[in-house]
């Protein structure tokens, strides 16, 4: 049985260490380098998002294989909750000015989170029934196709 520290295994996290470095170095250029390109082009859209998309196509038309981001992509989301102790200390430095409002900037957090769940639920549910449909298509052409005119489908 192999020790969590056998050399094998300090390799492997050694160079999944390693992979995950680059893979955010590359993230965090490319979003830099977007970020450079929509403040020059005076663009509404920040350069984050630019990134974001330009990732996105990337990976969705295959040019960038899912691996090359993957390792980096798994770490951020594992370590999301860091990305939000900022914002809560901001928030707590400025509660002064921010309880006026609390109000109404939590109805606008409710009402948005609501929007968004709904949003990605109707989304979510429509490429569902789309798969199923191309699916079921598929399956039934392929049974059209196995069975031979005035060949008889009961065997």
């Amino acid at each position: 049985m192999l020790h969590s520290t056998t050399p094998v295994t300090m390799i492997n996290k050694t160079f999944l260490a390693i992979q995950v470095c680059f893979q955010l170095a590359g993230l965090c250029l490319l979003f830099w380098l977007c970020t450079l390109i929509a403040d020059a082009e005076h663009w509404v859209i920040p350069g984050s998002i630019v990134g974001l998309a330009v990732v996105l196509t990337l990976l969705a038309c295959k040019i960038l294989p899912e691996k090359a981001v993957a390792a980096g992509a798994h770490w951020l989301l594992a370590e999301l909750l860091l990305f939000f102790i900022p914002p809560v200390v901001s928030i707590i430095s400025y509660w002064s000015e921010i309880r006026h409002d609390l109000l109404a900037i939590l109805s606008a957090v409710i009402v948005g989170t609501v929007v968004v769940l709904l949003a990605t639920a109707l989304v979510v549910d429509r490429v569902f029934r789309m798969e199923k449909r191309a699916h079921l298509h598929q399956a039934h052409s392929h049974r059209a196709h196995k069975h031979m005119p005035g060949e008889s489908s009961h065997a």
